[in-house]
């Protein structure tokens, strides 16, 4: 754990003393990295929750709310109604045993693992910035463990305390050049289930129905949905079906991800994928899923980017710009409230989800201190959403 600095005396102290702990940074990543924590898995998450209740009691200098809807170990430092939440996830996308061939490592200031970039990280660096704070006893942090497979048990909590909150600032990683992000996609999963009738495919396949080629139809209507011009994607994914080689498909379902840049796009995909009929006759199609997050507003973000570029500015580092993000986070739940949210708060990083994910270790003194000087902005600012 990094060793608590004496409060800064003045802002000049603020940088240096974040640069001092670069080296308990990279090995807290580290630490943090090797406790595997798959979404789902419950023994894991478990095991990661007590070593984060742990650090986050240090760093803040209270005691934890262990939260469990439905299960999964939440964890909650709640702040005062009108304090600032900082927002983040433990979870990940590898499965358990992923560290066997692809342990933690940093080669020339770059970390890469399992999880380092999303968002293991950022909540490393969340907690040296609240080390780094005189007093954090106006600020809140959550730390939930089931983004990666939607946020079913942690959404309501989430949008429990952004209520509270005069600003939610959420510690995902930032774009690979370092800039936040001030609006995101939002986002549908559905499964369209196909229901035929089995035949042997050798035999009699025309007294069949054949699951599978009623699903490829649907793939290709589906993908008629999007809409480049406006950003709107729909992408089938999971793909399953069939039972043997030498019978005609009874089942099969895909599952589909839609992402858009207006609730109004996402309504409209929900609406004609709900409608969609079966083509081949006698098929039947059932959906299931829908509508998961609607997007994050960059009116939301906007003045609290221009509060972090204040910030970096006094910080004497270089004031960080804004991108829309094509991807989805808690943030857009937090934004689509209207509570003042910025994004991207955590590692400087990339190849999220895929074995090229990284995060510039060498760069997370300075953002650990650029968030500590943005919370002690917004605590001491008169404005209000």
């Amino acid at each position: 754990m990094i060793e608590r600095e004496t409060p800064h005396e003045g802002l000049a102290a603020l940088l240096p003393a974040a640069r001092r702990n670069a080296a308990a940074l990279s090995d807290q990543l580290g630490v943090l990295v090797s406790c595997e924590s798959p979404a789902g898995s419950m023994p894991h998450l478990e095991a990661c929750a007590e070593l984060l209740a742990d650090w986050g009691e240090v760093a803040l200098g209270r005691p934890v709310r262990r939260v469990t809807p439905g299960g999964p170990p939440h964890l909650l430092w709640p702040a005062p109604d009108g304090g600032i939440l900082l927002l983040g996830h433990f979870d990940t996308v590898w499965p358990a045993g992923t560290l066997t061939d692809w342990p933690y490592a940093v080669t020339a200031g770059r970390a890469s693992g399992p999880g380092v970039c999303d968002m293991k990280g950022g909540i490393v660096q969340m907690l040296a910035a609240l080390e780094m704070l005189p007093d954090p006893s106006r600020v809140g942090v959550l730390l939930t463990c089931d983004e990666e497979i939607g946020s079913g048990t942690s959404r309501g909590l989430i949008e429990e305390q952004a209520r509270r909150s005069a600003a939610v600032l959420v510690c995902e990683p930032s774009a690979p050049d370092g800039a936040l992000k001030v609006a995101r996609k939002g986002g549908s999963v559905y499964e369209l289930m196909i229901h035929g009738k089995a035949a042997h495919a050798g035999v009699e396949p025309h007294l069949g129905i054949n699951a599978t080629v009623e699903l490829a139809h649907q793939v290709f209507t589906v993908l008629d949905l999007a809409d480049a011009a406006n950003g709107t994607s729909v992408t089938p994914t999971v793909v399953r079906g069939g039972s043997t080689t030498n019978t005609v498909p009874e089942e099969a379902s895909v599952c589909v991800d839609v992402r858009a840049w207006s609730s109004a796009e996402l309504d409209r995909v929900d609406q004609a994928i709900r409608a969609l009929p079966a083509r081949l006759p006698g098929a039947a199609l059932t959906v299931g899923g829908g509508l998961n997050r609607y997007p994050m507003p960059s009116e939301t973000a906007l003045p609290l980017l221009e509060i972090a570029q204040a910030a970096a500015i006094d910080l004497g580092i270089p004031a960080p710009a804004g991108v829309r993000a094509p991807g989805a986070s808690d943030g857009n739940f937090t934004g689509a409230l209207g509570v003042p949210t910025l994004d991207g708060l955590g590692v400087v990083g990339g190849g999220s989800h895929a074995r090229s994910e990284y995060a510039e270790v060498a760069l997370m003194p300075e953002r650990a201190a650029l968030l500590a000087r943005l919370i002690e902005r917004l605590l001491s600012e008169s404005w209000r959403r």
